[in-house]
Parts: C-alpha cells; structure tokens; sequence
C-alpha cells in the first residue's frame, strides 16, 4: 500500500505552500525513559506497577496504525522488529513504520539518573541491518522486511570538542544510511548543558546549526525532514524563508493540557512548519485514539483549537472516560515556546 507519509513528502517538496501536514507519533520512548516509557497505569492494578507494561504500550501501536490517521509510527528496534519484521502490521497500513536510529545521552532518562545535566554524547544502540532485517546478517540481496526509515538526533551544546565529535557520529551514520538505501529524518535538540556558553539566542543558534550542518550534504544524503523544538513564530519562520526546501517538524515535549497539544499544531503550521511528533502528548492522553482523531481534523485545517478540545471532552463524556482535567482546566494554554 502506498503511504501517505510519501505523498506528503514529494507533494510538499513540490509545493511548499501546501497545506499537507504530517503526523508522527513517537512511540520510541523505551529507549529512552526505559520502563517508564509506557505511561502511568490507569487500570486497577496502578497501586502496584505505576506504569503501564510494554505489551500495554505495544498494544496502542497497533491500534493506532489501524486507525490510520498518523503518517508515521516512530519505534525502538525491538518493537519494530516485533511489529514491523513478524507481524507485519504495516504491510497493507497507509502508515510509514520507523525506528530512532541512535540514542546519545540526552535522550537517557532513567528514573533517578543525571545524564542529562550533562553534555550530550553521540551513542547508537542499533544498527542499520537490524533496522532493515532484523538481524546484523541481513541479507542485502534480499529486500528489507523491517523499516528503511530511521530518526537520527543530534544535540550541540556550543563546545567545539564535543559539537565536532556529534557531527562526526551524524557524518559516519549518513553516508552509510545513503549506501544501504535507508531513509532518516533529523532530530536537533535544543543545548542541554551549555553551563556558561549558552547561546543568547537558543533558536538562532539551533537554526543557525542546522543549515551549517547540512550546508556541506547533498540531496542524496540529506534529512527528508527535520524535528526539532518549537522556539516561537520569528524563529520558525526564519528558518523557513532561509531554505524553504527544508520540510520542519515541530516535537510536542511534555504532555501539558490538550489545549497545548491541539494549539501547538495549529499554530506551527501557520509558521512553516509541515510535521510534528507527538509522544508523551498522545500517549498520557485519557482516549489516544480519539486524541489522535482530533490531531488530524487541526492538522488538516477542519477544526480550530478551542473547538476540538470541546468536541474532544464531548466524545469522553460520551464515552464514560473520566478526562484527566475539566473542561474549563483543560481548555487553558499553559506551555509556550522553549
């Protein structure tokens, strides 16, 4: 089945004015947050495990690829050899199956841990053949069974040392991806320990870095898109006017109330943007199904904000899902840009 995350792409390489909008959810949080990554436990047994299990976690993948309205469903390697390799949950989807293909330390969250007061490291648990077969023998003559699209992350912190040695990793991790025919998207995390060489303006430096980077790189080895923190309109829209064949997805970051989400979308696209990844916006969602819905009706220009989060507590209601927030709680925008 054709996917629609590919028609989007080459429709907006086309036309960078349209209005397609790509929704990914990041579902690829065990490599990060490690065994809390599927959420808090909502059902009875919450009093003993706090979170919920792996399988619970999987489970949402599933339904959420056959409901369809996602472009992308963003993994860690074992699940998607799980779902991808042996199951093959997206064979007949419109759903394009992906993988994060590194996890440098800034990403690790483990309960209690400080790795992320410190400066992030480059590190790849994975590998491009596991990705692709399943296995580190994969066979090249045969056609990949798993996912041909990774996320790649990187983070500089404004240190010569460090920043050249992520490069580095990026630059070693592209040209084998172009020569294995495995597509990536770029993840630029804003500076998560600069200590006294913080940029004075963090969304320039990002933006800044980001057309360095990808300066010296070539259309073959180059992102299908980026991901990367929201820094507010001027910033967006700069990097836009710069390079308007750069397709920008936005992060959606912590949870926040569903007006954030819904908002954060919306306002995004208005600025540029043509993509964004949702994890713990979808995932601490009461019904993620339903979320999802809504996420969909705003990315394709159906619904405003405030009307979906009303429409959202609406179909809760009808539902019997008791909503994390009321209504008038809910309905309130409280994050703004990084």
């Amino acid at each position: 089945m054709e996917k629609s995350f590919d028609q989007k792409i080459a429709r907006i390489r086309q036309d960078p004015g349209c209005r397609d909008f790509i929704l990914a959810d990041a579902k690829d949080a065990d490599m990060g947050f490690g065994t809390g990554a599927p959420g808090l436990n909502s059902n009875g047994g919450h009093k003993r495990h706090a979170f919920r299990s792996l399988g619970e976690y999987r489970q949402s993948m599933r339904e959420i690829t056959r409901q369809g309205l996602v472009d992308i469903m963003l993994m860690s390697a074992s699940t998607s050899q799980l779902l991808t390799i042996e199951e093959r949950l997206f064979d007949d989807s419109p759903v394009t199956p992906a993988v994060r293909a590194n996890d440098s330390t800034d990403i690790w969250l483990a309960d209690s841990g400080a790795y992320t007061s410190q400066p992030s490291l480059p590190f790849r648990t994975t590998t491009i053949e596991h990705i692709q077969h399943g296995t580190l023998a994969g066979n090249p003559n045969n056609p990949p069974r798993g996912a041909d699209l990774g996320l790649y992350s990187i983070t500089l912190n404004n240190d010569v040392h460090r920043d050249r040695e992520t490069l580095e990793a990026y630059n070693v991790f592209r040209r084998e991806a172009e020569a294995k025919g495995f597509r990536h998207f770029l993840e630029v995390f804003a500076p998560n320990a600069v200590g006294d060489r913080r940029p004075a303006d963090v969304g320039r430096f990002v933006n800044d870095c980001i057309a360095r980077t990808l300066a010296g790189v070539t259309r073959s080895g180059r992102p299908l898109f980026l991901k990367m923190p929201y820094f507010g309109p001027a910033a967006l829209e700069s990097l836009v006017h710069y390079d308007p064949s750069l397709i920008v997805g936005i992060l959606g970051g912590s949870a926040g109330t569903t007006h954030d989400a819904f908002h954060l979308v919306w306002e995004t696209k208005r600025y540029g943007a043509r993509a964004a990844l949702f994890g713990r916006k979808i995932n601490n969602a009461e019904d993620q199904l339903t979320f999802v819905k809504y996420l969909r009706l705003i990315a394709d220009d159906q619904l405003q904000p405030e009307e979906a989060v009303k429409a959202y507590h609406g179909d809760l209601q009808r539902a019997d899902i008791t909503p994390n927030r009321s209504l008038d709680n809910d309905i309130q925008l409280t994050q703004s840009p990084v």
